[in-house]
């Protein structure tokens, strides 16, 4: 048997195991540092397969590793496994229904990534068990990537130091090598304190928070203007200071996110916001305080890595969708709008090139592998905390189909279909893909040279923390 049939045979032997693994997280959906179910699933598993197992990781409960082998090369398999709030969804059902009102739910499909990158974790244990070689793998259970860069937090503690290279995936609808960046994140609370006081009676000895907060608003919305096409800036009210349009409110407090292609253009810009807040303050005679929640950096994708990781893609084949499989694709396409099936044609394209774009313009369904296509400085919209493993050592991400194509993110057909046999044939074939790759590391480490010296090139191979080290994961 070539290597390719060995890795394929050992995920397909366990498949079963890895599917319910992943069907037991989908039914306790947990949110971000809490998922003290979900871990412990995974944590099963891999003890019962001989890893050794580390938890509480930076200072996180559901953070953990499991170790298995021994040398070098030293390869991560990165999981994760939060769920997202009010999401909740019945499996495979194609129009909207709870399982429970307003609870969580798998919108972004982390109970197929925490399963899958597992099944890749223990055929590479299962390969360097029966050929006796040298090398190390160590699965990372990475908790609150949704809310709380659980990530970010891991690498500041070194929980990656010592790793030659890092392998992730996600889901998603389509079968491609990820050789775009992500935009760098740093999420920050904005609170102001006045003085309360009769709106009407007595107005003038009030200091209204809600003043400032609204004045910081509408100064950022001018900056808009100023700072780079791709940065992105959200906010939210946390709190208004009460519901009395008679009293002068003395707190309000913003949630933040700012967004930019690098860190280093993160932060520049949070200094920016950091003055227009003093000024709201100034403004309303108020007091301004600053806290950083947590952040993520951009994610610098390894091309050495990522071309190693398509052609391991390219070697276990698309993903085996069958008739059956792609009626149910077609019954989540239905429910989809004409924009979102816009949206999807306009990232195949991306990711794919128009012919591939165009001969899957009207397919419910996607399992072919995509070609890498590298995309130098364009930045996905979004954020992962994988940026910040990228910035400790040499990392390739993927993504594998779990949904039918156009399925959109942090939504409840995302839900419905990562609990569905979509995401079993999906997180199956990510799993193969990523554990073949990792083996072709082992059985040639020399591949390990060109990755690192272009991730010192793209990093200067230190890795800076988006956050100070006073701020702790925000567990509650």
């Amino acid at each position: 048997m070539s290597v390719r049939d060995d890795i394929c045979k050992l995920v397909d032997d366990k498949a079963a195991l890895f599917t319910q693994v992943s069907d037991k997280v989908w039914s306790t959906p947990e949110l971000g540092f809490k998922e003290f179910q979900s871990s412990a699933a995974l944590i099963e598993v891999l003890k019962q397969e001989g890893f050794s197992v580390e938890t509480g990781l930076a200072g996180i409960p559901t953070a953990f590793s499991g170790t298995f082998g021994s040398g070098k090369p030293v390869i991560g398999i990165l999981g994760e496994f939060d769920a997202l709030p009010s999401l909740s969804q019945e499996a495979s059902c194609p129009s909207k229904k709870e399982v429970v009102k307003d609870a969580p739910g798998h919108g972004c499909g982390h109970n197929a990534l925490g399963a899958g990158s597992l099944a890749a974790a223990v055929a590479v244990k299962d390969y360097l068990q029966s050929t006796g070689k040298s090398g190390t793998v160590i699965y990372y259970g990475c908790p609150g990537e949704e809310f709380g860069c659980g990530k970010a937090f891991m690498a500041r503690e070194g929980c990656f130091d010592g790793l030659d290279c890092a392998f992730s995936w996600h889901p998603g609808d389509c079968f491609a090598p990820m050789g775009v960046s992500s935009l760098a994140n740093i999420s920050v609370f904005f609170s102001f304190v006045g003085r309360t006081s009769h709106a009407a009676a007595s107005p003038q000895l009030g200091r209204s928070a809600l003043d400032a907060a609204e004045l910081m608003n509408i100064g950022v919305q001018f900056l808009r203007e100023h700072v780079s096409p791709e940065a992105r800036i959200h906010y939210a009210f946390h709190d208004v200071g009460g519901t009395a349009p008679n009293v002068v409110q003395d707190r309000a407090k913003l949630h933040y996110y700012i967004r930019a292609p690098k860190i280093a253009e993160a932060k520049e810009l949070f200094a920016r916001i950091q003055k227009i807040a003093k000024g709201a303050a100034m403004m309303t005679e108020t007091e301004s305080i600053i806290q950083i929640k947590d952040g993520l950096s951009d994610y610098v994708p390894n091309e050495v890595l990522t071309t190693l990781l398509n052609e391991a893609m390219n070697e276990v084949g698309e993903v085996p969708f069958d008739e059956e499989d792609k009626a149910l694709a077609q019954s989540f396409r239905d429910t989809l709008t004409p924009a979102e099936k816009a949206a999807s044609a306009q990232q195949l394209g991306m990711l794919g090139g128009p012919d591939l774009a165009q001969k899957y313009a009207d397919k419910a369904i996607c399992g072919e592998v995509f070609p890498y296509r590298p995309m130098g400085h364009i930045a996905m919209p979004g954020s992962t905390d994988v940026g910040d493993v990228s910035y400790v050592t040499p990392t390739a991400q993927m993504t594998a189909p779990t949904a039918c194509l156009g399925t959109p993110g942090h939504s409840w057909q995302q839900t419905a279909q990562a609990g569905s046999r979509l995401a079993h044939k999906g997180l199956l074939q990510a799993g193969k893909a990523m554990a073949l790759a990792a083996v072709k590391v082992i059985e040639d480490p020399s591949v390990l040279g060109p990755a690192q010296e272009e991730y010192l090139k793209k990093t200067g191979g230190k890795y800076n923390c988006p956050f100070p080290d006073d701020v702790k994961p925000y567990l509650d």
